[in-house]
């Protein structure tokens, strides 16, 4: 890795990190900027009473709950709890709201407490935890309270009133239509978030209550400059670029996804110049009309943005002009690149990859930007859910899909298979994101759909409702066959649950998971490795905190016999990101073990019966759990 890109990297976790404690709270922001808008002497229905809630709000509420979500982040709810505790005494040490205060303090507190409790693991006797556990929590975040109100209050407070001046003095000499230099092309390379939560949102609040609104809140969350590029590639684009920018306009303007249009630019990079000098002329207008927000606009759509404008017609006629200029702007400018611009390189899959690549994860809308096949619903009778061996996820997901398909009325077979053995007559093919190539590659006439998190997936509700425009069909009546218990003999033994377990890394639960099914008679030494590989080459994460790690296809033939061990772990381990408590290693052979995964799929695709399988405190009581949900959903 280059050292540019290793900065790059560092700089991307950083933002990631500070959207981290911003976004979650999105919602109380919206709640504050409505009722500033709503109930202040200038508002739509002023109320000198209701009025009264503005300020402690944004003052009390707001860096609070920032200071809980960044505690959290490093030390869960025990870190949330410390963290709210020390941002108390930077917000009662200053005259101003303490976002970049609540930024320091919170993870300070949650990490303060996490190093505690590792130094002290161990060495508590038995039933003296509780009060060590609380007494250092109010020990520690009482300490870091004093030390937020006597030293990081006064500071912050002098960063931020600086931080405001430069910004009133771009304003003032004109210069803050240069922001988009770095704005503009930071949003698509996914370095905005350090700039747009770090720095631009507490002072636009600060802004925002002294003078009723703030400009700052949109320079980020136009969407002039992304739907000039969309509107520019509907008209003069090629191929699936051409076919899928409508779509995403709407997606972009009305639903504020703005990672939307990233692929456009990233296929012709020259038209970076559009949307700098569309967001410089929305920024200009903006400023020349005295535009701005009373809140912030999240997601950064066109409704959002009227939602938190004030009431004045002045207001609305900047802001709405702003969108405007930036989006003729960037029009003008894209329309004449793509015209001119005769390389023919608009490859919008893999744009859409570079994107991701950039990101660090999958978008959310790539599924949207990479198939361009269109679904006939009447025509549809077979979906295969496919994974890399066919075992695990596929398995699971089928059997989501399936319940799904058939409480829609519909007659369509949902099978399962690996992504190798896709048939000829596959309609729908249903794969894990970073597999839906090579599963194009192998049914190229099918329709694809990328799914992330297997057990709560909005694509398969997406999916069943497109299918569900055409005539419904009654379902062939299925045989009737009994149901087996969820502990089988063979496939899932009692002693194979593991209650209260804990792991360091995701590698270490998985070795774990792979020993017991060697031990169990299950598969080969050699399938663990396998098990490791296939979760380096694509997460085995499902999402609800449930991860089934399982061998590749090429270890396929080190397995016995069909055999499912399950892990609880309730204080979790990552897995890239995600935090997994409940791990179902699996080995299959034959499709023996289908049923009982049917069976933990429907159980895990409801969050409050996994919240139950973790807080089980035997492996009689867990398996009650699933076989109680089994049967709710029978």
């Amino acid at each position: 890795m280059s050292a540019g890109s290793g900065v790059k990297v560092k700089v991307q976790k950083f933002g990631n990190f500070l959207s981290s404690m911003i976004l979650p709270n999105i919602g109380a922001f919206i709640a504050w900027g409505l009722i500033t808008a709503l109930f202040i002497p200038t508002g739509w229905l002023p109320n000198k009473a209701l009025a009264e809630l503005v300020d402690p709000t944004v003052t009390y509420l707001l860096p609070i709950l920032i200071g809980y979500s960044g505690g959290k982040l490093v030390f869960d709810h025990r870190g949330g709890v410390v963290g709210a505790i020390a941002t108390a005494g930077v917000i009662i040490g200053t005259d101003i709201p303490m976002f970049l205060g609540a930024m320091i303090m919170g993870p300070l507190g949650g990490y303060v407490i996490k190093k505690f409790d590792k130094m002290v693991e161990g060495k508590i006797k038995t039933g003296f935890e509780m009060l060590v556990d609380n007494f250092s929590a109010g020990i520690l975040g009482a300490l870091l309270a004093i030390l937020a109100f006597l030293g990081v209050g006064p500071v912050v407070d002098a960063v931020s009133a600086a931080l405001a001046s430069g910004v009133e003095w771009l304003v003032g000499a004109g210069l803050l239509p240069l922001a988009s230099l770095f704005i503009e092309p930071g949003k698509v390379l996914f370095l905005n978030n350090a700039i747009n939560h770090g720095v631009l949102t507490p002072i636009a609040v600060e802004q925002a209550r002294q003078y009723g609104s703030s400009v700052l809140f949109l320079l980020e969350a136009n969407p002039g400059p992304g739907l000039g590029i969309l509107l520019a590639y509907s008209f003069f684009g090629k191929g699936n670029a051409k076919k899928s920018a409508p779509g995403a306009a709407i997606i972009h303007f009305f639903g504020g996804i703005h990672e939307i249009y990233f692929p456009y630019i990233l296929m012709k990079p020259l038209l970076f110049v559009a949307t700098i000098a569309a967001g410089m002329s929305g920024i200009f207008t903006l400023v020349t009309l005295k535009g701005g927000l009373v809140g912030p606009a999240s997601p950064g759509s066109f409704i959002a943005m009227l939602a938190v404008t004030p009431k004045s017609f002045g207001s609305f006629a900047a802001n709405i002009a702003a969108v405007c200029v930036a989006t003729i702007v960037s029009f003008a400018i894209g329309s004449l690149i793509l015209k001119t611009d005769k390389a023919g390189n608009e490859n919008l899959e893999e744009a859409t990859r570079k994107m991701e690549s950039m990101k660090g994860k999958k978008s959310r809308v790539s599924g949207v930007l990479t198939d361009s096949k269109t679904l006939d619903p009447q025509a549809v009778k077979k979906i295969v859910f496919a994974c890399d061996a066919g075992m695990g996820s596929s398995a699971m997901g089928a059997s989501l899909l399936r319940k799904k398909v058939k409480a829609a009325g519909l007659a369509i077979n949902v099978t399962n298979t690996a992504v190798s053995s896709i048939p000829s007559d596959a309609q729908i093919v249903v794969t894990q994101s970073e597999l839906t190539p090579r599963a194009k590659e192998k049914a190229p006439d099918a329709y694809h759909v990328s799914v992330d998190n297997f057990l709560s997936s909005p694509s398969y509700d997406l999916l069943i409702n497109q299918l569900s425009r055409g005539e419904k069909a009654e379902p062939e009546a299925a045989e009737e066959s009994s149901v087996a218990p969820f502990v089988d003999g063979d496939i899932l033994r009692k002693e194979n649950v593991f209650i209260n377990q804990s792991f360091k890394s995701k590698e270490e639960v998985i070795r774990f998971a792979g020993q017991k099914l060697v031990e169990g008679g299950y598969v080969k030494p050699s399938y663990v490795e396998g098990m490791i590989a296939r979760d380096q080459l694509m997460s085995t994460y499902m999402g609800n905190g449930i991860a089934i790690p399982h061998g590749t296809e090429e270890v396929k033939k080190e397995v016995l016999a069909s055999g499912i061990v399950i892990i609880q772990i309730p204080e979790s381990v990552d897995f890239n990101g995600n935090k997994v408590r409940l791990v179902f290693g699996i080995a299959g052979k034959n499709n023996s073990h289908l049923e009982i995964l049917s069976k933990i799929a429907v159980a895990c695709s409801d969050v409050i019966n996994v919240g139950e399988m973790v807080r089980a405190q035997s492996v009689d009581e867990l398996i009650t759990v699933i076989n109680h949900a089994v049967a709710q959903n029978a």
